[in-house]
C-alpha cells in the first residue's frame, strides 16, 4: 500500500496538468506546512523565525515544467531578487535552485547564462547557491556543469543522491574540484538499474558517502531527516576530530522540527530548506511520496 501511495505521489508530481490545478487553488489541503509561501517577503519572514532560534536556511523558489525562454528568465530573475531580497534582510540563508527551471532542458547555453548571472550576484553579495540534483536524466549534465562553472566561481556546490549507484565514483571524481556537496538519500522515482531498490542498501550507501566526502576534507552538508544515518554521522564526526566549519546538517521545512532545534542546541549548524513559490505542487507531492505518514496531515487539513 505504501509503494502504490509513493507511486501516485511522484507519478502527480510530473503531471502538468495537476500543477496548473495546484496554482489555481493556492497553498491549500496543508502544503503551508512544507511550503514557506508565495512570495519572497513571505520566505523571508520563515528564515527570520529560523535565524531567531539558531537555525540557518536555504532558500529555493520552486519551479518546474519550464517550457520557454520566457519562463526561464523569469526564474533566474526571481533566483536574483532572492539573493537581493536576503541581502537587504540582513539574514542567514543562501540559494538553492533547478537548472531545469533555468532552462537546462531548452538549451545548456540558455542554462548556464541565467546560472553565471546567478553566481554573479550571489558572489558580489558574499553568498552560495546550491544546484539541486533532479532526476537521473539531469544528473551528468548537472555534474557536468558544475565542474564547468567551478573554473570561474567557487560560490556553487551541488547535490549528491545515495540512491544511486554512481554516486560513490561520482563523490571521488569530484574531489579534484573540492566539491561543496549536500548529501541526500534521494527522493525520484528510479528504475533499479540506476538505483538501489532497498532502503536498507540506500541507508548503507548514504552512510558511506558521508564518511567518504567528510575524509575527503571537503565541506559536506549532510540533508537527513533519519535520526539512525545523524548519530552515525555524528559518532564518525567526534571519531575523526573534524572541525565544526566542514560540515553541516539540513533538514526541510517543516519536517522534524524538534529534532532540528535539539541539534541546535548541542551545538551544530543546522539549514533549513525554504521553499517557496506559486509553483510548489511537485515539491508537495515529492514530500508525500517521501514518507507518506505526511498524507494523514493532509487528510486532516481537507476536513478543516
Amino acid at each position: 500500500m505504501e509503494t502504490l501511495m509513493r507511486n501516485v505521489f511522484q507519478s502527480l508530481g510530473k503531471n502538468a496538468a495537476a500543477h496548473k490545478l495546484a496554482k489555481r487553488y493556492g497553498l491549500r489541503f496543508g502544503a503551508g506546512r512544507f511550503v514557506a509561501g508565495e512570495t519572497i517577503r513571505q520566505a523571508i519572514e520563515a528564515v527570520r523565525t529560523l535565524n531567531a532560534d539558531g537555525r540557518i536556511a536555504t532558500l529555493d523558489h520552486l519551479g518546474e515544467f519550464v517550457s520557454s525562454e520566457a519562463e526561464a528568465r523569469e526564474a533566474a530573475e526571481m533566483c536574483i531578487k532572492t539573493l537581493e531580497a536576503i541581502a537587504e534582510a540582513g539574514v542567514n540563508a543562501n540559494l538553492s535552485l533547478k537548472m531545469t527551471s533555468l532552462g537546462l532542458d531548452i538549451s545548456k547555453e540558455l542554462c548556464m547564462q541565467h546560472m553565471r548571472s546567478i553566481l554573479a550576484c550571489a558572489k558580489s553579495r558574499g553568498n552560495f547557491v546550491r544546484i539541486d540534483m533532479e532526476d537521473y536524466s539531469h544528473c551528468q549534465v548537472t555534474l557536468d556543469i558544475l565542474r564547468e562553472l567551478r573554473q570561474e566561481y567557487d560560490n556553487v556546490g551541488t547535490v549528491i543522491q545515495a540512491y544511486l549507484y554512481r554516486s560513490e565514483q561520482d563523490i571521488r571524481d569530484l574531489n579534484d574540484i573540492r566539491a561543496n556537496l549536500r548529501l541526500v538519500k534521494g527522493a525520484y522515482k528510479e528504475p533499479a538499474e540506476v538505483a538501489f531498490p532497498d532502503k536498507a542498501d540506500v541507508d548503507a550507501n548514504y552512510k558511506k558517502l558521508i564518511k567518504l566526502h567528510l575524509d575527503n576534507g571537503n565541506y559536506t552538508a549532510i540533508a537527513s531527516h533519519d535520526e539512525q544515518i545523524i548519530e552515525d554521522a555524528k559518532r564518525y564526526i567526534r571519531e575523526r576530530g573534524i572541525p565544526g566549519d566542514r560540515f553541516e546538517f539540513q533538514m526541510l521545512y517543516g519536517i522534524r522540527e524538534d529534532l532540528q532545534r535539539r541539534l541546535v542546541q548541542e551545538g551544530y549548524k543546522v539549514r533549513v530548506y525554504v521553499p517557496y513559490g506559486v509553483d510548489w505542487f511537485g515539491y508537495f507531492m515529492r514530500r508525500l511520496a517521501e514518507r507518506p505518514a505526511n498524507v494523514w496531515f493532509v487528510l486532516k487539513n481537507l476536513f478543516k
